[in-house]
């Protein structure tokens, strides 16, 4: 009997480490992040988190709502509760009327339609590279910046992939460079995929060409591409972290002269996206380059791109 005991408990540690396993470690993190909140709120109002009812995270909702979260922001928050609830054991029926409705009854007052951040476009990548090439500063510091951000920008990166690549994941060839990106957002499973980047007519701003440049001053031969610096520039073994990405593209879109108000780490991205559609290039080859595994948002980078290119107003002779 007590064998039997101890096989169901092992049964029982395993399958909660196939549960941790089937999502990616940031994705964890982030679920838990979003449960601390909802947690603090139940421990503010006397209500119970863990296992909690349909009603309480219906109020949780409404009190998100108040505070002007996005629609985005209150779905995920309802997944993160889901998932937790799931990992620990508990049912919760995150589809109940009280729920369901209440967010329909939200969006219906609130509107659903997002405003994001801004892209980057090409005129102002051109403006963010001139203004990191004329800083006084160390030329190896100017290369591993201006590497982030073209790397960035032509592949139509997250930023935490940026961050994830090594020198191993690079392979150039005659035409330019592909990247092995091991695992991303869309790619839970690690089965990885290849991006292309080819030579720019413009050297100043090839991506390919600054990374090579990047790697002989670096001297970087295996491990993280792209890392921090000890005092003094000393290069270090540690990889920069994708939030870092983000200040990177903040401080130069200030030093260029631009608001980086509405700019965030995802503008590199959403740039190529919305670079490439207005380009004409189409809706499948964009997301060949993104990762993007529903059509929904590049077609909403199309529909921007087209906004001025397709107007029917043009039609009109004034």
């Amino acid at each position: 009997m007590n064998n039997i005991i101890t096989d169901i408990k092992a049964l029982q540690e395993e399958t909660l480490l196939n549960l941790k396993s089937s999502k990616a470690n940031n994705t964890i993190r982030a679920y838990k992040s979003d449960f601390n909140d909802f947690g603090l709120f139940c421990v503010k109002n006397g209500f119970k988190s863990l296992p909690t009812e349909p009603k309480v995270v219906s109020l949780y909702l409404t009190h998100l709502s108040t505070k002007d979260a996005k629609m985005s922001t209150l779905k995920r928050r309802l997944v993160s509760i889901g998932v937790i609830h799931r990992m620990k054991g508990h049912y919760l029926d995150t589809k109940h009327p009280s729920i369901i409705e209440n967010i329909m009854g939200i969006k219906r007052r609130k509107g659903s339609i997002q405003k994001g951040k801004k892209p980057i476009l090409i005129s102002h990548l051109k403006e963010i590279i001139n203004a990191i090439d004329q800083q006084k500063k160390e030329e190896i510091k100017k290369l591993r910046d201006r590497s982030i951000i073209l790397i960035g920008f032509s592949g139509g990166f997250r930023r935490n992939e940026i961050v994830s690549l090594d020198y191993d994941d690079l392979d150039f060839v005659d035409e330019g460079l592909k990247i092995n990106l091991k695992r991303s957002k869309t790619d839970q499973f690690g089965e990885g995929s290849i991006k292309g980047l080819p030579y720019f007519e413009n050297s100043q701003y090839c991506p390919v060409i600054s990374i090579q440049k990047w790697i002989k001053i670096s001297k970087i031969s295996s491990g993280p591409l792209f890392r921090r610096f000890k005092k003094g520039l000393i290069l270090s073994e540690k990889r920069l972290t994708d939030q870092t990405v983000a200040l990177l593209i903040k401080e130069y879109l200030q030093i260029a002269g631009i608001d980086s108000k509405n700019y965030s780490g995802h503008s590199l991205r959403s740039g190529f996206a919305t670079t490439a559609a207005e380009s004409g290039a189409e809706e499948r080859s964009i997301m060949a380059m993104t990762g993007h595994k529903s059509s929904e948002m590049v077609r909403r980078y199309i529909k921007e791109a087209n906004l001025f290119k397709n107007n029917a107003l043009r039609k009109i002779k004034i």
